[in-house]
């Protein structure tokens, strides 16, 4: 007779030789991979100062990652050219520099492609592909949440919906720059690539607001214009409820129960007396503000206008009478008052 024990041992093999197991993949960055984007920042609906007040960014640029290096770290360059445009007038210029950030926690390591006023942030173009849907992970320095791994985001560059991992953050933070103090409110929504990680685009919404009255909007929407990797088609707004790690989850939710019913007859088979398994409770992370305006500069000279003195002179002469100097003018002397001619 078979020990009950080494039964139930020999069921539960049974069953996990033939349950599937996959493990969670994540992509890893590969020399070469590239993204081009193209990037529009408005600021507007202002109240108080800020009413009637307008300004666009435009900007296009490019992400290529160089290499991966053993220990995961990746050494990128980026690229890009803007052209500021406010009430007042426009300006336009161009930056470009290299970075390294490590693919194993997304964090930069030296340099960023030119992010400013952030403390220890991870990168925003590049997440864990298999995060499964309602996991967290964090963007610069804003938590962000997984909304669906299956959505369909509409990318203006192919005219396509795609195929996209949806992700969400919303957050504050005081706001204290060139624009001035206030509160600021946003909400980040920004879609990635499900096979890579990438992202595909993004839109950002900011209200700024201050107990004088001033306020306005600032939004920034981005999207991939071209890419390395290659994006699938989807149907418009399609929300899938979850990735393959969180399908496997639930397959092996079904299999464990299987199992405890099987072990549960086999054990009521080799002894009536009943048994109670142990419960297991389950145990279930700024946007930026945006970039200042480049300085305006004023040619209009400060020096006041020059006041112009105007000296007249007058030819004297002597009387011939008396001898005094008069005015050439003068038609008797002051002096004698005989007429001078």
């Amino acid at each position: 007779m078979i020990h009950k024990s080494l039964l139930i041992i020999a069921v539960l093999s049974f069953c996990l030789a033939f349950y599937p197991v996959h493990a969670a993949s994540t992509y890893a960055p590969q020399a070469g991979d590239y993204f081009n984007y193209h990037e529009v920042e408005n600021l507007g609906n202002g109240t108080g100062s800020y009413a009637g007040y307008t300004e666009q960014t435009i900007i296009d640029g490019k992400e290529t990652m160089n290499s991966i290096d053993t220990s995961q770290v990746v050494s990128a360059t980026y690229g890009y050219t803007w052209t500021f445009t406010n009430s007042s007038g426009s300006n336009s210029g161009s930056d470009s520099g290299s970075f390294t950030f490590s693919a194993a926690t997304f964090l930069y390591i030296n340099g960023t492609d030119d992010q400013n006023g952030y403390v220890n942030p991870t990168v925003w173009f590049y997440i864990d592909d298999s995060t499964p849907k309602g996991g967290t992970f964090s963007l610069l320095n804003t938590q962000t949440t997984v909304m669906s791994t299956n959505y369909g985001y509409y990318l203006p560059s192919e005219g396509r919906n795609v195929k996209a991992i949806f992700t969400q953050g919303t957050s504050s933070y005081e706001r204290n720059d060139a624009y001035g103090q206030f509160t600021a409110t946003y909400t980040w929504k920004a879609y990635f690539d499900p096979s890579t990680g990438y992202i595909i685009g993004y839109d950002y919404v900011e209200h700024d607001t201050s107990p004088t009255g001033d306020g306005f909007t600032y939004t920034d929407d981005l999207y991939v214009t071209q890419t390395s990797y290659s994006l699938t088609a989807a149907t418009a707004g399609s929300s899938g409820s979850g990735n393959s790690t969180t399908n496997q989850y639930i397959d092996l939710t079904v299999a464990i129960v299987v199992i405890i019913a099987l072990i549960a007859i086999i054990a009521y088979a080799v002894s009536r007396r009943s048994r109670k398994l142990p419960k297991h409770p389950t145990t279930k992370e700024y946007v930026p503000p945006p970039p200042s305006p480049p300085p305006s500069i004023d040619l209009t000279p400060k020096q006041p206008p020059v006041q112009q003195i105007v000296i007249k002179e007058v030819v004297k002469v002597n009387c011939r009478y008396c001898g005094a100097l008069i005015d050439s003018t003068a038609t008797v002397c002051p002096v004698c008052g005989a007429p001078r001619n």
